[in-house]
C-alpha cells in the first residue's frame, strides 16, 4: 500500500471513529489521567484491528513501550511529541496530523504532551491476533517519562 493510500486510509478510519463516538474504557495506557477507549474491534486473516481513541493531559505521556504490530493514529485535538529510545524526537504531530509507528522491540517509544491542553488521538493498531496493545518498557535512560 503506497503512502497516499495508507494516508488515506488512517483518515478515513479516524473520521469514523470521531463520528462514532467512543465505546468501552480501557486500562490506562500511560501517566496519570491517560485514558483509552475502544471504538471497534475486529479479527481478519490471523490480524486484530483495533480502533481506540487515546486522550493524553498536558503534561503526561504514554509510558516507554513498543508493539507487535504496526500503529496508525490521527491527531484530533492538541501536539503529541513522540521521541525514540535515543531520547531524540522522531516526530512532532500537530492536530491533523497522521503518524505511524512500526512494530517490534527495537522501536521502543514515547508519546508526551508537552502542551497545555489534552491531546486526543485515533488510532488504528493492526496486531497479530491475539498481541496485547502495547508492550511495557523501561526508560532507555532519558532523564524524562
Amino acid at each position: 500500500m503506497n503512502k497516499r493510500m495508507r494516508a488515506g486510509m488512517v483518515a478515513a478510519v479516524a473520521a469514523t471513529a470521531t463520528l462514532a463516538g467512543a465505546a468501552t474504557a480501557e486500562a490506562t495506557p500511560g501517566g496519570p489521567g491517560v485514558t483509552g477507549k475502544t471504538i471497534s474491534q475486529t479479527t481478519v486473516g490471523g490480524k486484530d484491528y483495533i480502533l481506540r481513541q487515546i486522550t493524553v493531559p498536558a503534561g503526561q505521556g504514554t509510558g516507554w513501550h513498543f508493539h507487535d504490530g504496526t500503529l496508525y493514529g490521527y491527531v484530533e485535538k492538541g501536539t503529541l511529541s513522540h521521541f525514540d529510545s535515543t531520547c531524540k524526537s522522531d516526530g512532532l504531530y500537530e492536530s491533523g496530523s497522521l503518524l505511524t509507528e512500526p512494530s517490534g522491540s527495537q522501536h521502543v517509544h514515547i508519546g508526551r504532551n508537552l502542551g497545555t491542553t489534552p491531546v486526543v488521538l485515533n488510532v488504528l493498531y493492526v496486531l497479530p491476533h491475539g498481541a496485547p496493545l502495547s508492550e511495557d518498557s523501561p526508560n532507555p535512560g532519558c532523564d524524562f517519562q
